[in-house]
């Protein structure tokens, strides 16, 4: 199924030095050569026995072009004080420890997400740094292209948009975010979209700020599908799928892309009629108290 794919490629190329740890483990026997170089890694093909896999070796830091980790670290459970105490200071160790804990949340979530139904690549080892995963194809055996790549039409943008949503909703039903999607972090084999790219996901029920990730997730997709099915713009479901989450009953939820907006004007009278009766009662209550505190001296 492969083979074809190596042969347009490239033969066989130099082993890259992040990856000579899992040739001398034997986890793969040999490199094909480079997909890719993202904003967070570099990707091989690479040759494992007989099957073709993907190697996703992740950059440095100070090489990568993710803005604004901090967002997505907070909630993220750490094994260990040691390490959690590391990863508040700017130690050596603590950078280290939040470099492998950056990455581990990608095998993580590619483990969970898998069995919760997602489509995501399978995930195969994680080693030194690199993450052995599926490689995702087409029906020849090619490297299946990015949604970006595609020209769609406006009823393949509304059935793919229509799974992703489906996609979305299964990922918040397990508890996670994925916090980057849009376009570029979509693979589309001959059953449909593959979400990929996950160490910035984040765990719904503890990040104050998953609402806001997964309305720019929704957002992120919906923007771009509408180039080729302008009516989806019109649609609003991030905030319908958050309504229904908070609610407990997102997995029967019958999305409609239509969530009921708030048009009641805020009634500013009656709420500072509220703040002025607060007020009130706290100013009895702190008169009354002075007077006690009088009386009780003077008898003394």
């Amino acid at each position: 199924m492969h083979r074809n794919t190596e042969c347009t490629l490239l033969r066989t190329m130099r082993i890259p030095k992040r990856l000579e740890p899992l040739i001398e483990e034997g986890l793969i026997d040999s490199v094909v050569c480079q997909l890719m170089s993202g904003k967070e890694a570099m990707i091989y093909m690479v040759r494992c026995g007989e099957n073709i896999r993907c190697a996703k070796v992740y950059k440095e830091s100070n090489k990568r072009n993710f803005q604004q980790r901090s967002c997505y670290m907070e909630g993220r459970n750490v094994k260990g004080s040691r390490r959690a105490r590391a990863m508040e200071k700017d130690s050596r160790y603590g950078h280290l420890a939040r470099e492998e804990a950056w990455q581990s949340t990608e095998v993580d979530m590619l483990c969970r997400l898998g069995i919760a139904g997602v489509r995501v690549p399978k995930f195969y080892n994680f080693f030194s740094g690199v993450l052995l995963m599926e490689l995702i194809t087409d029906l020849e055996g090619n490297v299946a292209p990015r949604l970006s790549d595609l020209v769609l039409t406006p009823k393949q943008a509304r059935e793919y948009h229509r799974i992703l949503i489906k996609q979305i909703v299964q990922m918040l039903c397990a508890g996670i975010v994925h916090g980057d999607l849009s376009q570029y972090n979509v693979l589309v084999d001959n059953q449909g979209p593959v979400i990929i790219d996950l160490p910035q996901a984040v765990n719904a029920a503890d990040n104050h700020q998953a609402r806001s990730i997964i309305k720019r997730d929704v957002d992120n997709l919906t923007t771009y599908f509408s180039r080729f099915s302008p009516e989806l713009a019109q649609s609003d479901y991030a905030t319908e799928i958050w309504s229904y989450y908070q609610r407990g009953k997102l997995p029967q939820a019958n999305l409609t892309g239509n969530a009921k907006q708030q048009d009641k004007p805020v009634d500013v009278s009656n709420i500072l009629h509220i703040i002025d009766v607060v007020l009130r009662k706290e100013i009895a209550w702190q008169r009354h108290k002075q007077a006690r505190w009088t009386s009780h001296f003077s008898q003394c």
